[in-house]
């Protein structure tokens, strides 16, 4: 479970990326995050994954407070950067034991979660290779690889399908449903909105840092009272609050 609690961010004293978000997501749902550029998603999943930290409000995760905990909170989750173009110099096989390691993964278990998710993601045989080697979509799978390899409880995603073939891509919403069919929370953020339309429970749609709606698809459509897309109705939506 994810909780964020009148969440506040600013740069430089002026800008306000975060403002007073407030989101509860419980276990067993995929969430897609939705919001213009520059609408503060980015910046809310680094708060999210303590890589930056809030000027107010509280974080935690699976009842754990980041602030007070941000070990043991880190260890909850899985995390997918909206860049994959890190370690470069290690091989995709080093990365993947780092970030064993890193969660205390013991060698049988990390032994057979490599091999499980390097043959779905056809990576087995560039797990030798130096990722800097790598093709964007390569690097975006080796992280999402890595961000499994401790079979986290909560699953948070920043844009993952960028770079990813069709196949991939279609591997990856596979994995989502199968997290939150473990009753786990998946929380990813996205510009498909054809994506987020199809395998997420409901939608959180940011604006200038507010949250606007957070909802199934259902209960939006009953909203605008029609059978608009998604992006017709988060078109309007954000449109409301320029």
């Amino acid at each position: 479970m994810i909780e964020i609690l009148n969440i506040n961010k600013s740069y430089n004293n002026k800008v306000k990326a975060v403002d007073n978000l407030t989101i509860s997501i419980p276990d067993g749902e995929i969430i897609g995050f939705l919001g213009p550029n520059g609408a503060g998603k980015t910046t809310t999943i680094k708060l999210l994954t303590g890589i930056l930290n809030a000027d107010s409000g509280v974080i935690r995760i699976n009842g754990l407070d980041i602030n007070e905990k941000p070990v043991e909170v880190k260890k909850q989750f899985g995390f997918v950067p909206d860049s994959p173009d890190m370690f470069l110099r290690l091989k995709g096989i080093e990365y993947l034991n780092f970030m064993a390691d890193m969660y205390d993964v013991s060698t049988t278990d990390r032994k057979a979660r490599i091999d499980e998710l390097a043959d779905k993601f056809e990576m087995t045989s560039s797990l030798s290779a130096k990722i800097q080697s790598y093709s964007h979509g390569m690097r975006q799978k080796i992280i999402i690889i890595g961000a499994l390899i401790h079979d986290p409880l909560v699953w948070i995603l920043d844009e993952p399908m960028t770079g990813l073939d069709p196949k991939s891509s279609f591997l990856l919403k596979e994995i989502m449903r199968e997290y939150a069919q473990k009753n786990r929370t998946v929380f990813f953020s996205t510009h498909i909105l054809e994506v987020a339309e199809k395998i997420c429970y409901r939608v959180a749609i940011i604006n200038k840092g507010k949250l606007i709606s957070f909802c199934t698809i259902e209960e939006l459509r009953e909203q605008f009272k029609g059978n608009e897309s998604l992006e017709k109705m988060f078109l309007e939506l954000t449109e409301e609050t320029e």
